[in-house]
């Protein structure tokens, strides 16, 4: 395991986490809001009524209405990532990555509008009559690059599982568990169930669901966080001049936070932010191409609004909650994931700017060849569950572990243990004490910080198997059409049985180990995606020039 957890985090620093991702994904948004002249601002207004369908016609060819491809594709935006992934990202790096999650979704609304504008020209109409698009379709078609159409399409089956499949399934399994005591395994059984029936019946089934399920989820999430929000209205403007304040310098060391460099929230805030919106991953343009439009240009508009809802409304609120109840900075009582605990040679202080200094650099990986931090190695004397070694020190989701108690079998264990390079040797050893949270638990916890006490963490439990569930329906159409390119129409059913069974065994894993894997499964759609809007930017240009010339005839007034 620790071998596979090491090639992960190598194939992450060469993809998502390394230096050029983040500079990537933006320069390409920026570079189209330039070239095309702030179309997330200029086309906003318009993008509204044509989700109306005001400007639709029944003689249009496709299988879903705007709404309904709107809905679609927001259902795989607003899932975990909204709840957990922005928790995850605060956690990563302070309130400077919710900055740049902003900039991301700013500059985000400009590539969605380009990638779906693009894949809905060259969508294609299968042999059972529906309608079947998306990024390798104008990789193939429009770049004439068919090695590259594959490996998107390979990319993004893996991705199906790594970003809609898995992560979904294992924080809705998880938050269903803390609220309300239902085993992980039990809830992802039941859903993987009713998510078999839904995928079974295709596209339209999909988008019936989705369109009902969206609308429902977002209100009662919002008005769930601005209860939160109102109950420590003290605290927003100072949690608005942290995030600002913050980033061009990095998040600082407070309470059990031990700080974040510019460059680590930085990148987490703008992966994070990709993982929410998705904007550039290639993802959304596959439930696009089924809308009912003559005019790709039109369903790029309505692509617009997906990172405006997704990331600079929802987000920010799950953001806003987390900040102003301060619960990003507290310890928590929690069971310790192996994945994230380290055992340290030498007793670090939180209280000595030294020892935080030093612990920082290590955890953002800065000046790591010259930390003196060390991995403990050795033998650990364990009496009623306490250590009584001295001169170590246990870090769990980067902080200062406190009250730790070790348990076997519900039992406090006594005796020695053997520790090598930071890990316990004996795996059934189990650690219990307070620690920073992340994901699902602390976005719990933050909504836990209103006048409707501990009742608000139902508010996220619901929110999180409706957003969850609905992510995943979406994220099986994906890899549905992408496995139907590669193979064909036969290895659709058997893709949709291994999927379902998938979620069910996700629901059960290591949380901080799944988010690794889908950051590494979404680059590799996004890269090639990224090439392929670049290589088509003049096409680009010339689509939107000449709908608005098409438009001004049909509608002069």
């Amino acid at each position: 395991m620790e071998t596979f957890i090491n090639l992960l985090n190598t194939l992450d620093g060469l993809l998502g986490a390394a230096f050029y991702f983040p500079f990537l994904l933006l320069g390409v948004g920026l570079f189209f809001t330039l070239y095309l002249g702030f179309p997330q601002i200029r086309f906003f207004p318009h993008a509204w009524k044509v989700l109306t369908g005001k400007y639709e016609t029944d003689d249009m060819e496709g299988d879903t209405s705007h709404f309904q491809a709107l809905s679609t594709a927001l259902s795989g935006t607003v899932g975990t990532g909204n709840i957990g992934g922005v928790a995850f990202a605060l956690y990563l790096g302070g309130p400077a990555a919710l900055f740049w999650m902003w900039i991301t979704a700013f500059l985000g609304m400009t590539t969605k509008f380009v990638e779906v504008t693009i894949s809905h020209k060259y969508r294609v109409k299968d042999k059972q009559g529906h309608i079947a698009g998306g990024p390798m379709y104008y990789m193939e078609h429009g770049l004439n690059m068919k090695w590259l159409a594959i490996f998107f399409a390979v990319a993004t089956v893996i991705s199906s599982f790594g970003s809609g499949n898995m992560p979904q399934a294992n924080n809705l399994s998880i938050g269903v568990e803390t609220s309300f005591g239902i085993p992980a395994g039990v809830t992802g059984f039941v859903l993987a169930i009713l998510m078999g029936f839904v995928i079974i019946g295709g596209i339209k089934r999909i988008a019936t669901v989705t369109s009902t399920i969206v609308p429902i989820m977002a209100a009662m999430y919002t008005i769930a966080a601005i209860a939160v929000i109102i109950s420590n209205f003290e605290n927003v403007i100072p949690a608005f001049v942290s995030v600002f304040s913050n980033a061009f310098s990095g998040s600082a060391a407070t309470g059990g936070f031990l700080g974040a460099s510019f460059a680590y929230a930085f990148n987490r805030g703008v992966n994070r932010g990709l993982f929410s919106n998705e904007a550039g991953q290639g993802s959304a343009p596959i439930a696009h191409a089924a809308a009912r439009a003559d005019e790709p240009v039109s369903e790029g508009m309505v692509s617009i609004l997906e990172p405006f809802i997704d990331t600079l409304v929802i987000c920010t609120l799950t953001g806003l909650v987390i900040l102003s109840s301060g619960v990003w900075q507290e310890k928590f009582e929690n069971e310790f994931q192996r994945f994230d605990t380290s055992i340290l040679a030498g007793e670090y202080i939180e209280s000595n700017p030294a020892h935080v200094k030093q612990l920082f650099e290590y955890l953002d990986l800065t000046n790591f060849s010259e930390s003196k931090v060390r991995k403990f190695t050795g033998n650990l004397t364990v009496v009623n569950g306490l250590i009584q070694t001295k001169g170590i020190t246990i870090l769990h989701n980067r902080s200062i572990a406190e009250n730790v108690h070790l348990k076997i079998d519900e039992d406090y264990f006594t005796g020695s243990l053997k520790v090598t390079n930071g890990e316990l040797n004996n795996t059934s050893i189990l650690l219990v004490g307070d620690s920073l949270l992340h994901s699902v638990p602390l976005t719990t916890e933050a909504f836990k910080r209103s006048f409707i006490g501990d009742a608000g963490q139902y508010a996220v439990t619901l929110g999180l198997v409706l957003f969850a569930f609905s992510t995943a329906i979406a994220w099986s159409y994906y890899g549905d059409r992408a496995i139907t390119y590669l193979l064909g129409d036969w290895a659709a059913m058997p893709f949709r049985v291994v999927y379902v069974f998938g979620f069910f065994l996700a629901s059960i894993a290591d949380t901080s180990l799944i988010w690794i894997i889908s950051a590494i499964t979404l680059a590799l759609m996004t890269l090639p995606n990224l090439l392929g809007m670049m290589l088509l930017r003049k096409e680009m240009k010339s689509e939107v020039e000449n709908y608005w010339v098409e438009f001004r005839k049909k509608f002069p007034h």
